[in-house]
């Protein structure tokens, strides 16, 4: 263990009781040099895609990112996320970003989109990892070569899976906004897409548009509500 703690943090740095959270940093850990943490968000909205990073750190940044205070993107604050996305992205070996459309969600289901979408992300990397961190319970089909743990929670575990969760949750807030700015009737900028008391208002009042998902009940009730009219 005084190896691995010279190897990340360097001959005079000490570590927290509450930093072996974190999988890489584990006494019990032997992941191997070259991670990804993969991770996607979206996956619950009603409009656009689900969007899902691929990351790869250097043992050498986890120092940083710990005292940035990084955590599941979902317990951040919108300027937190923001700050440590572009830190991340600067860090980073390697990142990059799979989408799958709400097209593709409503053809084979939001579960296989998602998949779809980390696939995406991984097969872009131009540094392959030895092995991928995936977020959740299932594992990624059809990925050459690399080994994949599926970790539960693994936003909360895993400082590469977080790390996948921020950039991903930036980028896709990114799009929900620039979205907006063309169906500003949905309120966009401010739900990012997912199903708050006024989109779902909003839906009753102008129907889906091409981008949600009207596979998603919401969509489906005004899309039949629609063809009675």
């Amino acid at each position: 263990m005084a190896d691995r703690q010279k190897s990340v943090f360097g001959m005079g740095s000490q570590t927290s009781t509450s930093d072996f959270q974190w999988l890489e940093l584990s006494p019990s850990s032997k992941l191997p040099e070259i991670v990804a943490g993969v991770d996607e968000v979206g996956r619950g909205a009603l409009f656009g895609p689900v969007v899902a990073a691929a990351v790869v750190l250097p043992q050498t940044a986890f120092p940083d990112l710990i005292s940035a205070k990084i955590n599941d993107s979902k317990k951040l604050s919108a300027t937190r996320r923001s700050k440590l996305a572009e830190q991340i992205c600067e860090l980073a070996l390697d990142w990059k970003i799979g989408c799958a459309s709400s097209a593709e969600i409503d053809k084979i289901n939001i579960l296989q989109a998602s998949l779809l979408a980390m696939k995406r992300a991984i097969i872009q990397l131009e540094i392959q990892p030895e092995i991928c961190l995936i977020d959740g319970n299932q594992i990624v089909k059809d990925l050459p070569q690399q080994q994949q743990q599926t970790i539960i929670k693994g936003d909360s575990k895993s400082l590469q899976i977080a790390a996948a969760s921020i950039v991903a949750k930036v980028w896709r807030d990114q799009i929900m906004i620039k979205m907006a700015l063309e169906y500003p009737m949905y309120g966009l900028e401010k739900n990012k897409g997912y199903g708050s008391k006024s989109h779902l208002i909003a839906l009753e009042q102008h129907g889906p548009s091409p981008w949600h998902r009207h596979s998603f009940s919401p969509c489906q009730k005004q899309m039949k509500i629609n063809l009675e009219i």
